[in-house]
This record gives C-alpha cells, structure tokens and sequence, in this order.
C-alpha cells in the first residue's frame, strides 16, 4: 500500500494522538474486566499498546514500567521470528507468544498480538502482555528460585496463531491449558487479551474511518517527531559528561556478588549507556533479556526527564544502548530468566538512576526498596482443588528532593495494585494474619524514605510449595544527598510455634497452619537527617513510622 504523506494541523494531530493513547487505556480496562485470575483483574498486571504498520510503538497505557521497552521491542523480534520462517500476520489472524528471547520479558508474560488490516491493507496492531500466574515448570507459580535453564521455567510458546479467520484456534488453547496448573485461569485471561487486542483495533479502525489514512499516517509522524524533539530539550538541561554507576544482586546465598555496571554518557541532548563491566550470564534465574533492560533504561530517563511526553517510539530515538552478548543483561539462549524479569529488571533502573543522579541530584530521587518482593504458592487442597498464587509486595519508596517517600508502594519496575486480603481469602486456602508498614525501615534525611511492609501469610488447607524471589536482604537502599539508607528486607517461616529466618531466594515445602512473611526493604533517605523539620519528626514518632 502507498500513502501519499499529506500535511496535518497540529489540531487534528492532537486528537489523534490522544484517542490513540486513550484507546491503549481502554484496552486495559477490556482485558481487566474480562479476565479471571486475581493476578491480573485485581493487581493489574499487564500492559497494552498500539503500533503502526512498521512495528513502531504509537501508544501504551500507563501500566507497567518493565513491559515499557519489551512490548515494541517483543513485536520486532516477533515479526523478525515469523519472515525466518516464511509466515506473515494475515486479516482475521492472532498471534501468541511467551519466548522470553522472542516476546522480551520472562515465560509468564504471555503475548497477544493482533495485525491491524483496513481495506485488506496493513495499518497497524495491537498488542498487550499479561502475566499468568503459572505456565507450568518445576514450581507452582512457574519462577523458580534457582533453574538452570530456560526449560525448567515453564512452556515455552513461539509466536502460534490463537485465531484465524476471526475463530480462536482451539487447539493453542488447550496446549496452554495442559501445561498449566490453574488451567481456567489461562484460558479465561487468554480470552480476555483477546477482547483487549479487538479493542484497540475496534478503535483504531475508527480513526482511520473518521479521518483518512493518510491524516492518520501524517499525525503519527508528526506526533513521533514531537515527543523527540521534547525529549532532547528536556536532555540538553542536564549536564553533559560520562557517569558511572553499579550495584549489586545478591546469589541465593545472600552475597551481593552479581555486578550491574553502567557508563552513561550525555551529550546535546542524546544518551548512550554502555554496560561493559557488567556480570556475565549465569545458571540463577536472574538474567534479563535485552527487552528487559530496554524497559529499565527507557523507565529512568522517562522518570528524570518530562512523565507528560507521550510515550511512543519518539522517546526511544535519542537514547543509545550497548552490551555485549552473554551478559546477565542480554542473556544467550536458554539462560533462565523469571527473576530478571523483576529483580533484575529493578536493580537495572536504579544503576541508570544513579548515573543519572550525577548529572541532575535534584531531579533524582534516594532509591526506593529495589525489590518486587515476588511471592508464588501452589498445591492441592485435602478435596483436590488445585491453586496457584502470585504476587509482588511494596517497599519503601526513596525520598524526593522536596518531599518523603512513600510507605509500602509499589515502586520502580513495577506499578501493580496489592492483592486484596478478601481476594486471597476467597480464592486461595491462604489467609492473610499480618499487613502493615515495618516501623524503622526509611532512610532518615531532611526528607524520610519510605517504609516497607511486612505481609504474613498462613496456608489453612493441605501442604504447598512457597517460592520467593527478593532482593536488597544484604545491600541497603542507597540513600542521597546525606540521607541514611533504608532497611533491608528478610523473609521467615514460622512452623510449631518457632519462626525461622530464610534466604531471599528460596524454595520450600509449607504446611496447614504454617506461616510465611516476608518484610520488604524501606527507601532511602534524602538530604542531612538533622536538617528534618521538627513537626515532620513529630508526626513519624506519633505514626510509629520513626526512621533508621
């Protein structure tokens, strides 16, 4: 198809920008309404976005930060996979896929992509990604704590058609559910990424009906060219030179061994990150595909820079990123990657932001807790119910530069809601004996961290297995400007009236009436302590929320 490009008034581009944006939010709200599984209804845990016939991000909902470069650079890899092999997105067509080193973040994230045609010519897709709690693999809940491969982690789908010729391809269907230990859930959240992606296209057909192709294709590039434009003014404020910065993940064990090292470079109005010096792959579920890493570079320089940007493929142009091959940050295949998806993907974006933080202090906030805190259970309750479990906990969020972090928030590659305790009670043999903010747990500074959360639960029917993937149990939340770090987290399982105290990243086997808690990190602290105002100090000691 040719398109005669035609000049567009801002006006109109305007508005078609925004009812792109506002469509990648309604998507969302299909695939929430319509799914099953608390994980996604209740937590929200999924993304949705728009793309024009090239493959380029047009619109994305303001879901989460880790999906941010791995939808766009998923659909890329995606369709890069399908030429390889001879095949093409036909009319009436939907397409599957979890392959982390295709779709760009980890097993569970399950894709759903839909070709966009008008008048039997390709305009675009729609795509969303969603998190299904298991997708079978070792353990319940399909992220192991320690696998050494990408097989042990769960079902790998390449990109499979889940439609064609506008019928749902039963068959993909039932491959997903037979691997799967909660298969209702997959099939009724399948369903509901369906409906998402039918959305999108329902309006995005609808702009092109109402405004012409070629003013439809006209405002894209010119909304593109306008985000950056923005995005290099906003860069040309920082201060140009190379930072460095690295941190630190911690092995099984608890020692912080696995270096993240980042050199970032600003220069008129560009950035380059390059992350020689960074850990090689390994044999631990912590290594995160280059999609991964996209997202956490594209979250900090979105965070410091201008959040009122429109996020689309404009963003991407200025920012630059190298890294070899085989690193725990662009992993080769069949590396494991559950936890780099959360943890690694975490502990990336706050290595970005404290290079970033060199450059512009005030712009920069102290960390926030580093961890998603992911706890996952299953098993089989005394009448043969089988369940599976997911959820991501909040920490403590790093202190501003003019004001406190947030207690218990989800915070940095994550932006899911909490589980509702009436939610866990109703749908799984848990039941949730202790929620609330762990005093002591934020940075002092002029400016208090957050404090994190502790959340306990009890497993009231049969025996299940527990995983958990945390971080930041070693290393503190580094603080900024002065300010103290926040607390670490720690995990503990309470069995026949003792409470033993148990590695972030760890698998065991739990039984009727026992407990497991686990106490996410608090953020760090901004500025001198002895600066805080006196009110401010009051009113932590009166909330019981008094720092480190």
């Amino acid at each position: 198809m040719t398109i005669v490009q035609s000049a567009i008034d801002p006006i109109t581009s305007e508005v078609i920008k925004n009812s792109l944006i506002y469509a990648s939010e309604e998507m969302g709200i299909a695939v929430r309404n319509a799914s099953y599984s608390a994980n996604i209804k209740e937590r929200l845990d999924h993304s949705c976005a728009l793309f024009d016939r090239r493959g380029r991000l047009i619109a994305q909902a303001e879901h989460i930060p880790v999906h941010l470069g791995s939808l766009p650079w998923g659909l890329q890899q995606t369709l890069e996979s399908l030429k390889a092999r001879g095949d093409v997105m036909r009319p009436g067509d939907m397409w599957v896929v979890n392959d982390p080193y295709l779709s760009g973040t980890h097993l569970n994230d399950i894709t759903v992509i839909r070709p966009v045609f008008f008048q039997g010519n390709l305009i675009g897709y729609a795509g969303n990604k969603a998190h299904h709690a298991d997708v079978g693999g070792a353990v319940p809940g399909s992220m192991s704590s320690d696998a050494r491969e990408l097989f042990v982690e769960g079902l790998i789908i390449p990109a499979t058609r889940i439609m064609q010729s506008d019928q749902v391809v039963e068959q993909t269907v039932e491959l997903i559910r037979a691997n799967s230990r909660s298969p209702e859930m997959r099939s009724g959240d399948l369903k509901a990424q369906i409906a998402g992606n039918v959305t999108g296209e329902r309006r995005m057909l609808e702009l092109i009906e109402r405004h012409g192709i070629a003013t439809f294709e006209a405002a894209i590039e010119r909304f593109l060219g306008e985000s950056e434009r923005r995005l290099r003014t906003v860069l040309r404020e920082l201060r140009e030179g190379t930072y460095i910065a690295e941190d630190f993940l911690e092995v099984p064990s608890g020692e912080p061994s696995i270096c993240i090292r980042a050199m970032l470079t600003i220069k008129d109005g560009t950035i380059a990150i390059d992350y020689a010096g960074t850990n090689r792959q390994l044999e631990l579920p912590i290594n995160a595909v280059f999609g991964v890493t996209l997202s956490g570079v594209y979250y900090a320089v979105r965070a410091v820079t201008d959040s009122t940007i429109p996020m689309n493929d404009g963003c991407f142009r200025p920012v630059t990123v190298m890294i070899e091959p085989g690193t725990i940050l662009s992993p080769i295949r069949p590396a494991p990657v559950s936890g780099g998806n959360v943890e690694t993907s975490t502990r990336n974006a706050q290595v970005i932001l404290q290079a970033l933080a060199q450059a512009a202090p005030e712009r920069v906030s102290a960390m926030s807790g580093g961890t998603m805190t992911n706890v996952m259970a299953g098993g089989t309750t005394k009448d043969g119910r089988h369940w599976t479990f997911y959820e991501t906990n909040g920490c403590g969020m790093g202190a501003r530069s003019t004001m406190d972090g947030i207690d218990g928030i989800q915070c940095d590659m994550t932006n899911t809601l909490n589980t509702p305790i009436e939610a866990i009670e109703q749908q799984f043999p848990l039941r949730v004996t202790r929620y609330e903010f762990v005093p002591g747990t934020g940075g002092g500074g002029r400016y208090r961290g957050g404090c994190g959360l502790v959340r306990e639960i009890e497993l009231v029917d049969g025996d299940a297995t527990f995983v958990l993937l945390c971080e930041r149990h070693t290393l503190h939340p580094p603080g900024a400007q002065g300010g103290k770090p926040g607390g670490s987290g720690r995990n503990v399982h309470a069995k026949d009236g003792i409470e033993y105290k148990i590695a972030g990243k760890a698998t065991l086997r739990v039984c009727e009436g026992e407990r497991i808690a686990t106490y996410t990190p608090g953020g760090g602290g901004y500025g001198d302590p002895l600066k805080r105002d006196a009110e401010a100090r009051r009113v932590d000691e009166k909330n019981g929320l008094v720092c480190s």
